[in-house]
């Protein structure tokens, strides 16, 4: 089967039960998340630049949970930027990064705007598009992992999805969207993630950026630019990475985060968050020392003392500490005033992070960590070789996944618009249009 006979013949009722359950929960999981940081300094600053540098002309999009219509182009760098801002989106290992908090703000913004011109898009068609986004975002990263020198941020794929999911709904001709599949990759940016690692900002995961090339791309395509072949999807050396299309889901092989930060950080909070339910009696003023051995890439997270948000996400000491003091980490444990509280900076300067030569080969197929912690009376508590709770093998219940997205969102949603939000995505393939979900994540 052909990528294009993929994209418009797939029905989502023909998807495995499981992967549409992955869907929805990866839906829910985004909008949580952009939720929790619609209010963060990130996504106030990129709201305010896409008002001011993309208005609204003939086409327009409304800024989720801000309601303020620009232009969709400066909605998809908004959406992407806000749910980068907060680092608690799904992803996935063969191809590094992930696909969500790309392809569903970008899509988002693309579906306003189409519906708002008087087309229908029912809320099953929609599922179906996001399904597309994330399974050829997904084959679209293995196949630059595998073809590219260098480590490059998840933007650099996931356009690819948003072009695939955007000629399904905008109904394209095969040369366009060969076009603007051309486009979107040609264009993409291939930025150098370990920079980010290093020196963390607010640019991330370049998701915004991802999103902007993607309906970029789907513009540009429907006036007539041509395109470059897509070398991720369109040669011979990566055909192995398309070839079982609608067989075989690489959004089956996807991981969630319980906590909003790098998911190199994850293992060593599922670690100790397994000593403290094992040692329920562990506080922070006990403790004289914490050793964390873990993969290289792990290792380069540090983080004892972060600046500011963008550093506190994209460490590990700082976060563990918080685990430890506050008894879990959500959008309050890293941003504001948290960042520098010091009773958490305190423990945090206690953490000393090494590499482990037999953890680091066994990335990125596993990420694993060891924790030790011991106490000022000379006890040593001592974790397992520890997987991240929320990869295939440990993966989040139903339940858990709820409560995530309590947490995350209620910093700024109230219960009655959370289960609002729950209940429209539980039944959104029943829908005959999308637009009660969108008017919920719309306005402010």
């Amino acid at each position: 089967m052909s990528l294009y006979q993929f994209i418009n013949t797939l029905n989502y009722q023909d998807v495995p039960e499981k992967t549409r359950l992955l869907i929805e929960t990866s839906l829910l999981d985004i909008v949580g998340i952009v939720a929790g940081a619609s209010d963060n300094q990130t996504s106030i600053n990129i709201k305010n630049y896409a008002c001011e540098h993309y208005a609204a002309g003939n086409l327009s999009s409304r800024l989720l949970f801000d309601d303020r219509k620009v232009h969709p182009l400066g909605a998809a760098w908004a959406g992407g930027f806000s749910a980068d801002s907060l680092d608690a989106h799904e992803g996935h290992f063969t191809s590094k990064g992930h696909a969500g908090a790309t392809v569903i703000p970008a899509l988002l913004a693309l579906t306003d705007a189409y519906c708002e011109q008087g087309h229908d898009i029912s809320g099953q068609e929609f599922l179906t598009a996001v399904t597309i986004a994330y399974e050829t975002s997904l084959r679209a990263g293995i196949a630059l992992m595998g073809t590219a020198s260098e480590y490059h941020a998840s933007g650099a794929f996931s356009g690819l999805g948003v072009v695939c999911a955007g000629a399904r709904l905008l109904k394209f001709s095969e040369n366009e969207f060969l076009a603007a599949l051309g486009i979107a990759e040609y264009f993409g940016p291939r930025c150098p993630m370990m920079r980010l690692v290093d020196f963390p900002t607010m640019l991330r995961d370049a998701h915004g950026a991802g999103a902007y090339a993607g309906v970029n791309a789907l513009l540009m395509a429907r006036h007539g630019i041509t395109g470059a072949p897509a070398a991720t999807v369109e040669f011979e050396n990566v055909a192995h990475c398309w070839q079982d299309l609608g067989q075989r889901w690489e959004i089956d092989a996807q991981y969630y985060k319980p906590w909003p930060v790098c998911r190199w950080a994850q293992p060593a909070l599922t670690a100790v968050t397994r000593l403290m339910a094992d040692n329920p009696n562990i506080n922070a003023p006990d403790i004289s020392k914490i050793k964390v051995e873990t993969f290289h890439e792990s290792m380069r997270l540090q983080g004892h003392f972060p600046a500011n948000a963008d550093e506190a996400q994209y460490g590990l000491a700082f976060p563990l500490a918080a685990l430890i003091c506050r008894g879990q980490v959500g959008p309050n444990e890293v941003t504001g005033d948290s960042i520098h509280a010091a009773d958490i900076l305190g423990l945090s300067q206690c953490i000393e992070i090494t590499e482990a030569a037999d953890l680091s080969v066994r990335f990125p197929e596993e990420i694993l960590s060891r924790v030790m912690i011991e106490l000022h009376d000379g006890t040593v508590l001592a974790s397992e070789t520890t997987q991240a709770k929320g990869d295939p093998q440990t993966a989040m219940t139903h339940a858990e996944h709820r409560e995530k997205f309590d947490l995350i969102a209620g910093v700024k949603l109230g219960t009655t618009r959370r289960t609002e939000i729950c209940e429209v995505i539980d039944n959104l393939a029943k829908l005959q249009h999308c637009q009660p979900l969108f008017d919920l994540i719309m306005r402010p």
